[in-house]
């Protein structure tokens, strides 16, 4: 399917079902999104990119408006749908401040590995570990896939943007897997190289070695 949609170009990713709260102050976004509030319609966020407009977004719903203020900007809160490809960009759309795209929707094909799932998992929660931090997905290991963890592993924003760029669960498990592979070792060995620091200058118990 293609059709035409409002966009709000940013220097994020936006998965599929993920909550994003957003606080909108410039003029040509607050009447797109009272626009799109109003007539209930979802608008896209394309991936903005050391200052160029990638091919990959997120459209995504506005959810609740959350505040207005008296100058009126907005506090909202969305949501992802799903990955679009920009076909064409209309930087001027009629009577409209802001600008819009050409979109078609590529298949996603959301069926993944549960295994390679929960090994990714553990993995996160062994860097996570390393890293001292806690994170609550609230979702089950039986229905939880790549979009709800890419941006809790370290990613980049080129390495997100090629996540959101993938439509095979099982090619973005295989992506987060091997992020994960190399990010771990590294992390590892710093703590290592941590603990030898901060044993620096103490006593040391060693044994001798028998010659």
């Amino acid at each position: 399917m293609t059709n035409f949609i409002p966009i709000f170009p940013l220097g994020i990713v936006v998965y599929p079902g993920e909550n994003l709260n957003l606080h909108i102050f410039e003029p040509r976004y607050k009447q797109l999104i009272t626009e799109c509030h109003a007539a209930k319609k979802p608008f896209g966020i394309p991936v903005v990119i050391n200052n160029k407009v990638q091919d990959h977004g997120e459209l995504v719903e506005v959810t609740e408006l959350t505040k207005v203020y008296d100058n009126g900007e907005m506090d909202i809160k969305t949501q992802g749908l799903k990955v679009f490809r920009i076909l064409e960009v209309i930087k001027e759309v009629p009577d409209k401040l802001y600008s819009g795209a050409i979109v078609n929707y590529p298949d996603n094909h959301e069926a993944g590995s549960r295994d390679v799932m929960k090994d990714i998992l553990n993995n996160i929660r062994e860097l996570h570990q390393l890293l001292k931090v806690t994170k609550d997905f609230k979702k089950g290991e039986d229905v939880i896939n790549s979009y709800d963890v890419a941006h809790h592993i370290g990613l980049s924003l080129e390495q997100e943007y090629e996540l959101l760029s993938l439509f095979h669960e099982r090619q973005r498990q295989e992506y987060l897997r091997q992020h994960l592979a190399k990010v771990i070792p590294m992390l590892s060995g710093l703590e290592q190289l941590k603990e030898k620091i901060q044993l620096n200058g103490h006593f040391k118990n060693l044994g001798g070695f028998d010659l």
